[in-house]
């Protein structure tokens, strides 16, 4: 059992704006844009224009509020269902989901969703789709059996999270507990598309460190194997930030199916 003395995401909750002032602005000082924001943008829209991810509804569990990783995925599924962890994530969420004053600068990202289309004006029209596309954003409990209880979500086509298995996990065992969990929101035959960081012990918000379980590549592979999955797609990518914020070696997104 881990006993690092990090606070966890889901139990102890950070804020939420300035989290995604450190990780995922278009501010100068942030030196993460590469990791966080290109590398995400650019595997999805690989991974969804091949046209064999899609269905009728998608689940997100991904940590924080942030939203640029489900450009590509509504382009396929116009039922996007949003879990998140804490009544904080999920304010900040719907103050952009709402299109309200104060909520958090996204075009940064659309644009760079849209910038190898032919026209670039379309990046507004872009996250007013999103927008409609994310039917729900939903608490949830994921020590629960059912994580939504007492909602009972419909079976998903494809669940997305980004690192939210690397923030809660204390160990292995936990790791493959939680992955079962999220599984079990998932239609036979559906995908399941994860970001994970590798290497990674803590990040930090604010004055606080939080958790992250450490772990390699040969660890995932083999977990999501175990478990039964074919993985479909596997591209890493080494860690280009300098910054102390966080002391990840690197970012990694996977697809995998289990057959039906």
């Amino acid at each position: 059992m881990d006993s690092s003395p990090h606070k966890l995401y889901h139990v102890h909750g950070f804020d939420t704006r300035q989290f995604l002032e450190h990780y995922f602005s278009d501010k100068s000082d942030m030196v993460f844009g590469d990791d966080t924001l290109k590398f995400v943008i650019e595997n999805l829209r690989r991974v969804f224009s091949g046209g064999h991810i899609k269905g009728d509804t998608l689940v997100d569990l991904s940590f924080g509020s942030a939203v640029h990783h489900l450009y590509s995925a509504c382009e396929c599924f116009q039922n996007i269902i949003v879990l998140k962890v804490s009544n904080r994530c999920i304010m900040e969420l719907k103050r952009w989901v709402d299109d309200r004053t104060g909520a958090f600068y996204w075009g940064h990202t659309s644009a760079l969703h849209q910038e190898k289309e032919e026209n670039s004006d379309q990046c507004q029209d872009q996250e007013a789709k999103l927008r409609s596309a994310i039917q729900h954003v939903v608490k949830c409990d994921v020590e629960k059996e059912n994580m939504t209880e007492p909602l009972v979500l419909p079976p998903a086509d494809c669940v997305i999270s980004a690192c939210v298995l690397d923030l809660i996990s204390k160990d292995q065992d936990d790791y493959i507990r939680y992955l079962r969990k999220f599984c079990g929101l998932l239609n036979p035959g559906g995908h399941l598309i994860i970001f994970v960081v590798l290497g990674a012990t803590y990040f930090t918000v604010g004055k606080d460190k939080f958790h992250v379980f450490t772990y390699d590549e040969d660890f995932v592979r083999k977990v999501l194997v175990g478990e039964g999955f074919i993985i479909d797609y596997c591209k890493a990518q080494e860690r280009t930030a300098v910054s102390d914020l966080t002391d990840y070696k690197a970012v990694m997104c996977i697809v995998a199916h289990k057959e039906k």
